[in-house]
């Protein structure tokens, strides 16, 4: 079996980390929760974290057979649908998206097509199976903090999403509409029994206090030992005591009205007015 050859792109606007995953021996890849480079003051979009991937993907002449969102993201925007129209491959996230939708879908206006997910190529359900180039990968279900969370296992890497953080900085909130702090336990728990060697790739960081430098990969073994948040030590009534309180004290991600729009749409910008000008709504009083 191929190794799984894993390469970082980290964005320090949104604290983000993306991902192109590839089978070395088929040049075959997938690429992870990809950024649309935005500016909410001007509300300007720009592709230059797009692009980095797709040099990336040219100079090593890999095929990019799926782009893979770990969950709807609030805290950044998509481009998925730009990498797609570069670079070819299937859009996929985890089919607990509708809900999601629902969820938003007349808060923002989105229409029938997007409620029935018509721009997702692919929902994925729990254990779902999918393969790149000869490297076997699996879904796994993993809500908590959104009911769309899954994480990706790709031969010995896994892509966690927001579900946990470096084992420094603890656990995602799970105060957004669906989620919940005792789904997420047991979704942790079902990552921290996979084996003890097996790569975790975060989607965020956003450095410890005491920490200088970012930082992405741990290991199940990593997060079982010393994660702040819920090591093996942890029970599930504990956490939900420590993670509900957090969340009644975390603000509003600063991205969170433009983002939903975009990353509800597989990474699409809403339809042009008649006017040939894309609008995003913002809701005023109601999130």
């Amino acid at each position: 079996m191929s190794q799984t050859k894993v390469r970082a792109f980290f964005d320090e606007a949104t604290n983000t980390a993306s991902y192109v995953v590839s089978d070395p021996s088929t040049r075959r890849a997938a690429i992870i929760d990809p950024v649309l480079d935005f500016k909410p003051a001007s509300a300007r979009t720009a592709t230059l974290s797009a692009e980095l991937i797709i040099d990336y993907v040219k100079e090593h002449e890999l095929g990019v057979d799926w782009i893979l969102e770990t969950h709807v993201h609030a805290d950044h925007l998509s481009s998925s649908q730009y990498l797609q129209d570069n670079l070819g491959g299937q859009i996929a996230i985890g089919s607990g998206v509708r809900s999601v939708q629902d969820a938003f879908r007349n808060i923002f206006e989105l229409g029938e097509l997007d409620a029935a997910c018509g721009q997702f190529d692919v929902l994925f359900n729990d254990n779902d199976a999918f393969q790149i180039g000869s490297i076997a990968a699996r879904v796994l279900a993993t809500p908590g903090h959104t009911p769309a969370c899954v994480t990706y296992l790709i031969g010995d890497a896994a892509f966690v999403g927001d579900t946990l953080f470096m084992p420094d900085f603890g656990t995602a909130r799970t105060d957004f509409p669906g989620g919940s702090a005792i789904e997420l336990y047991a979704s942790i728990q079902k990552i921290l029994e996979l084996p003890e060697a097996t790569r975790l790739f975060m989607c965020h960081d956003y450095k410890a206090p005491g920490r200088e430098e970012f930082a992405w990969e741990t290991s199940v073994l990593q997060q079982r030992e010393k994660n702040i948040h819920i090591n093996t030590s942890v029970s599930s009534a504990a956490f939900v005591e420590m993670r509900e309180g957090r969340d009644r004290q975390l603000g509003m991600p600063a991205l969170i009205i433009p983002a939903l729009q975009v990353n509800l749409r597989a990474g699409r910008l809403p339809e042009a007015h008649e006017n040939g000008i894309q609008y995003l709504n913002i809701p005023v009083d109601v999130l």
